[in-house]
């Protein structure tokens, strides 16, 4: 019988930088922050400043952020960040009312979302 070994991985700190309540859809931001995913910071924002979409000023202002939360340490190197983790969660939904023909109404959804995005230095 092997023995079992509790091998501790290095852990790596992470950086972060939250935007909750985006008024975007989750599935439109995630197209721009697929382009980022694993990328260096300044290749990633470089990347972002000439996408054409509504979520790439958004996401580039958030990476902005966690590579300043990032410089607030002395041991941090900004240059060697690389985007380790970016994600996009649905947030909440709220409902208009469209008036249609024959007196009915649609419901308009107008959809939120949260985008993460966590920095390592590689």
């Amino acid at each position: 019988m092997a023995k079992k070994t509790n091998a501790k991985k290095e852990e790596q700190t992470l950086y972060q930088a939250k935007l909750n309540k985006v008024t975007i859809s989750a599935r439109k931001a995630r197209l721009v922050v697929d382009l980022v995913r694993g990328k260096r910071v300044q290749t990633a924002i470089d990347t972002l400043a000439y996408t054409h979409k509504k979520a790439a000023p958004m996401v580039k202002k958030l990476i902005e952020s966690a590579v300043a939360n990032a410089s607030q340490q002395a041991t941090v190197d900004v240059d060697q960040l690389v985007v380790k983790e970016i994600y996009v969660g649905e947030g909440k939904t709220t409902y208009r009312w469209l008036p249609r023909a024959q007196g009915r109404a649609t419901p308009m959804r107008k959809r939120t979302s949260h985008i993460t995005v966590k920095l390592a230095e590689k």
